[in-house]
């Protein structure tokens, strides 16, 4: 059954954890909804690789239209936390317990959320004293899957497992 997967994401994203996974996504007939401040932009990943379109405003958006979160790293997820808009979007599926799919510093905007207090999950090595001052039990592995809700992963390296862990959930 096809899943509608919104991916919260804004300039300097990590250009293979946008891509790549939104492809696999994409590729097992799932949708995938770019949502940013402004519907209609072209936001640019931090290697220059990925230019995205955004489908719709945050404004415009409701969680309950939306089976999975997906949050890709970089520089993003630090830009997004600072808008209250995403931070409420993004609480919103953990309370729902909605799959939720972060990479690399993608945890930041679930640490800013407060949904990660005792959870098992992962993120990239500069987080790890933020998620675990966040209350997150923090494994060092390529996936950690927490609750049959939450995929986490380090880094590009990841994407397979990350990939993978984050279909056997969509399904």
């Amino acid at each position: 059954m096809s899943k509608k997967i919104a991916c919260v994401v804004t300039d300097m994203v990590e250009d293979s954890e946008y891509t790549e996974p939104a492809q696999a996504f994409k590729e097992a007939g799932h949708t995938v909804v770019t949502i940013e401040m402004e519907k209609g932009k072209t936001v640019t990943g931090k290697n220059g690789e990925a230019k995205i379109t955004i489908d719709e405003s945050i404004d415009s958006v409701n969680p309950s239209d939306f089976d999975a979160l997906f949050i890709p790293g970089g520089s993003s997820p630090d830009a997004l936390r600072g808008d209250d808009r995403f931070v409420t979007f993004a609480k919103s599926f953990m309370d729902d317990k909605k799959p939720v799919f972060a990479i690399c510093h993608g945890p930041q905007l679930l640490i800013t959320a407060k949904t990660l207090d005792g959870r098992t999950a992962t993120g990239y090595k500069s987080i790890k004293v933020d998620m675990e001052n966040a209350g997150v039990n923090f494994k060092d592995e390529e996936v950690v899957v927490c609750g049959n809700q939450l995929v986490t992963s380090r880094t590009p390296d990841d994407i397979p497992a990350f990939v993978r862990e984050s279909l056997n959930l969509l399904k």
